[in-house]
């Protein structure tokens, strides 16, 4: 804004408001004296210029951003540990709480899964623990390991959130207000769950089912008078309160809440990571009771995001010098960047398009390619058009 205010601006400006009977040539005492306040007064501008631009939520810097946010309830998420599937031979070996090491991370068993598979957690924060894989040497001697692996990642590891994703939240709590369970709600505590990459949230998921089709008709009702006393026990109890609940027109769908995920690599889900999110949104053995941080009377079902295998075949000419064999790394990571970008918006998208053009533009962007010709996504020449819940996956490249 001030940036026009520079030492020879502002030193002009006053030599102006001097009388021209006096000397104010450079060198002269009025222009000796001047200059140097002349440059005091364009620092002042520069700190003005800071003000306002840290005063702003759109060009804050991350110190000042962050203060901005603690005015709206909002602080950066911290960067939090992965948890790892590892794997211990002999399976009957107890290694809970026992220390471990690949390379320069340390890793710390925390949880046993099943005979000889534990959930182990990187004591370094961050996506670096999402990123060694392999065999771990323990810290301390444990009598009886034969072998111990790090086999997959259960839930990622984050890095402290950015400052442009942070901006963007601070933005997004002006335009949607998260209350009582509507959709911003539900986003907002779902993606705040360490793992959690993105969310889509389909509210009344009913499959189609209308409350009015609960309700029984006359055949129904004569069913059930002439079922319910031929059961006993917990079948009875079940289905008289069903009958019950729809005969007075209280059995809904409008309580029912799905919510679709991809990890915070914008993957699938593990099952350990929906198994979280779901008992932290609503715990199953309580569904709709409130116990989670779903309100009452919402029942909550979590799901991972399907992946969508994408082959892509191509007919490329090569540049003097390179050919599919040098080039085949660039080419898969060209591809497999690409599908990363529409994985990072399917939350914001009905549903995604992986299109021929963008991948061949792409591709004609690597070095040492000329040209391209006859590009097909899973044998056909056309874009792939993927489902609401639907998201593409690398499945390779070929000529």
């Amino acid at each position: 804004m001030y940036e026009g205010e520079t030492h020879e601006v502002i030193l002009d400006r006053m030599l102006k408001r001097v009388s021209d009977k006096f000397d104010k040539r450079e060198g002269s005492i009025l222009w000796d004296t001047h200059s140097p306040t002349a440059f005091e007064f364009q620092l002042l501008y520069i700190e003005l210029d800071t003000i306002l631009r840290e005063a702003y939520g759109d060009t804050a810097s991350r110190e000042f951003l962050i203060r901005r946010c603690k005015e709206r309830g909002i602080a950066p998420d911290e960067a939090t540990h992965a948890i790892l599937k590892g794997e211990f031979t002999p399976k009957n070996i107890d290694v809970t709480g026992k220390r471990f090491n690949i390379s320069s991370l340390n890793f710390k068993v925390v949880e046993q899964i099943a005979d000889g598979e534990y959930k182990v957690e990187c004591e370094t924060p961050g996506v670096v623990g999402n990123q060694q894989l392999g065999t771990m040497i323990p810290i301390e001697y444990i009598e009886g390991l034969e072998t111990a692996e790090l086999t997959g990642v259960l839930i990622p590891g984050e890095d402290e959130e950015d400052t442009e994703a942070l901006r963007k939240r601070y933005f997004d709590s002006f335009n949607e207000k998260a209350f009582g369970g509507n959709v911003q709600d539900y986003l907002t505590k779902t993606n705040s769950i360490p793992g959690v990459g993105s969310t889509k949230v389909t509210r009344v998921w009913n499959n189609d089912i209308s409350p009015a089709s609960m309700i029984p008709s006359v055949k129904v009702k004569s069913w059930y008078e002439s079922t319910i006393n031929t059961l006993s026990g917990d079948a009875a109890d079940w289905l008289r309160t069903v009958y019950t609940a729809a005969a007075e027109k209280k059995l809904t769908t409008g309580g029912t809440v799905l919510l679709t995920i991809l990890n915070s690599d914008y993957g699938i889900a593990s099952s350990t990571l929906l198994e979280t999110v779901q008992n932290t949104i609503d715990p199953p053995e309580n569904a709709g009771d409130g116990y989670g941080l779903a309100p009452i009377g919402h029942v909550v079902s979590v799901k991972s995001a399907d992946a969508v295998q994408v082959q892509v075949k191509t007919t490329l000419t090569f540049d003097s010098g390179y050919s599919w064999s040098n080039l085949q790394n660039s080419i898969n990571t060209a591809i497999s960047d690409y599908l990363l970008e529409l994985r990072k918006s399917w939350a914001d998208t009905a549903f995604l398009v992986v299109r021929v053009s963008q991948i061949e533009t792409r591709l004609l962007s690597i070095k040492g390619i000329v040209d391209i010709d006859n590009t097909r996504i899973n044998g056909t020449a056309e874009n792939l058009t993927l489902g609401r819940y639907e998201v593409p996956m690398f499945g390779g490249a070929s000529a």
